[in-house]
């Protein structure tokens, strides 16, 4: 049996971090048993669709690279399913249920439901239909079809015994059918519910897992009960437990949480988003904890997956991005890096690939960048409290000496390049019979004005080019003797 997986979202937002680990998980249990994966946006639920949503599952899952198998043909590709471009179908489905006496007409107002979860609302866990449309006979029903009166169709619940399903992760589940409401399964407007569309697509599109948050446990019976009352088998269901901000509160986007796109715009790689949203929830058989896509379509197994709620750790990441910005490729880091040394530098003549080579190894995000580099532009203003370093052994009194048998040297250099600025500070050291710290610190700070730097002397003055690293220098000694 092939193995089909889907990603069923609705437009109704960002896509958070829940949501994409619900994509990545069904995308890698299809992969990695050679099955298909399928996109189907779930847009029935008119009244809450966000202008834009749609394009922001589409570029999540481009971004991330977990492309789908299968959908409509568009010009050659494969576009997703569209549930409210299925529209035709769920009626006849509702009602081959009505014919076989698992579903009915409702004809009640909204005033009535109204009232009737009023009174419910006191001692009841929830308002349950009254099942007041049940006992309408078919001439009673065609009479208010015929009238035009307004329905929906509800699912008829068996009033005794107990529905069980099997989750992989949370195991065999009982539910007492008492306790299960006569869900609406097509409403006023022609449009299916959630619920119910899910199943009638999970079945057409011979989906064979349903992997989803643990928040639909509850649903699943019912979900059940429609596969009993078609007659169709029905999946594994696949239940993952929470996101959770920490041990008492589950991610939201309300509190501050963040989301795919927030982790992308505050300069975290896609490729280690990824890697590290595979974590929550899931244990490689191994020590291996940096996986690209493809390893982790050939490591995953669901026997890996955790009942425990999975905490979010924004440091864990952080770490993981800075290992992945640390092994990129050179021309790939600089793709990335290219645009926020532009935002911070503007329009300038330096050299942005070799401040990148020297940025690599030492970011967490990309975002840290302009904070970095924004000395290149502009020299800060800053103290001579920076010129005293005690590992380096140097102080004012050594800086200002430094500088000032560096400064002429460095203006008789004819090659300005990073080679030829050591050899000729490291054959002034040897001249002064000082440490290398005590000419090198000096001249790394009046180049940059800061603390630290992505970068020493050499590099600094190569970037900065002679007529500015010289006159940096000469702000350096008249900072130092005044």
């Amino acid at each position: 049996m092939e193995v089909r997986t889907r990603f069923a979202p609705s437009p109704t937002g960002y896509m958070h971090i829940g949501n994409l680990r619900t994509a990545l998980y069904e995308y890698l249990i299809a992969k990695s048993q050679g099955g298909k994966f399928i996109l189907r946006i779930e847009d029935t639920d008119q009244e809450r669709q966000v202008e834009g949503a749609v394009d922001v599952i589409y570029n999540t899952m481009r971004m991330t690279g977990l492309k789908h198998d299968e959908g409509p043909d568009i010009g050659g590709d494969y576009g997703p399913y569209v549930q409210s471009e299925r529209m035709g179908m769920y009626m006849d489905y509702a009602k081959e249920l009505v014919e076989k006496g698992e579903a009915y007409y409702c004809f009640c107002t909204k005033e009535r439901l109204e009232s009737l979860k009023e009174s419910n609302a006191e001692g009841a866990a929830f308002a349950k239909y009254d099942r007041h449309c049940l006992g309408l006979s078919k001439e009673e029903v065609q009479a208010k079809l015929d009238a035009g009166e307004p329905f929906v169709i509800r699912q008829k619940m068996p009033d005794s015994g107990t529905t069980t399903f099997s989750d992989v992760v949370y195991g065999d589940i009982t539910v007492e059918n008492t306790e299960l409401d006569d869900q609406i399964l097509m409403k006023a407007d022609g449009f299916p519910t959630y619920n119910f569309a899910n199943v009638v697509d999970d079945h057409l599109m011979h989906i064979t897992h349903v992997v989803r948050g643990s928040e639909y446990l509850s649903s699943t019976p019912k979900y059940n009960l429609l596969y009993k009352a078609f007659g169709w088998e029905p999946p594994v269901y696949v239940h993952l437990p929470a996101v959770m901000r920490d041990a008492h509160h589950k991610l939201s986007k309300r509190h501050g949480d963040k989301s795919f796109e927030d982790l992308v715009r505050e300069g975290y790689v896609v490729e280690a988003i990824v890697n590290y949203i595979a974590l929550l929830g899931w244990s490689p058989s191994g020590t291996q904890e940096i996986f690209s896509l493809k390893e982790l379509e050939e490591n995953f197994d669901m026997a890996g997956l955790s009942k425990s709620p999975a905490i979010f750790d924004i440091k864990k990441l952080t770490w993981m991005n800075s290992e992945y910005l640390k092994a990129m490729d050179f021309d790939k880091f600089y793709a990335l890096a290219e645009p926020k040394l532009k935002e911070a530098l503007g329009d300038t003549d330096l050299d942005l690939k070799k401040i990148a080579a020297l940025l690599q190894k030492r970011l967490e995000t990309l975002n840290d960048i302009p904070g970095l580099v924004e000395f290149f532009k502009t020299l800060p203003e800053y103290g001579t409290e920076l010129y005293t370093h005690k590992k380096m052994k140097t102080n004012d009194e050594i800086a200002l000496s430094s500088l000032e048998a560096a400064l002429p040297v460095l203006e008789n250099l004819e090659d300005w390049n990073t080679t030829s600025i050591h050899d000729a500070l490291m054959a002034l050291v040897g001249e002064l019979g000082i440490k290398n710290g005590q000419l090198l610190w000096p001249v790394r700070t009046a180049l940059s004005g800061e603390p630290t730097s992505p970068g020493g002397a050499m590099e600094l003055a190569d970037i900065l080019g002679k007529e500015e690293s010289l006159r940096r220098i000469r702000k350096g000694i008249e900072l130092l003797k005044g």
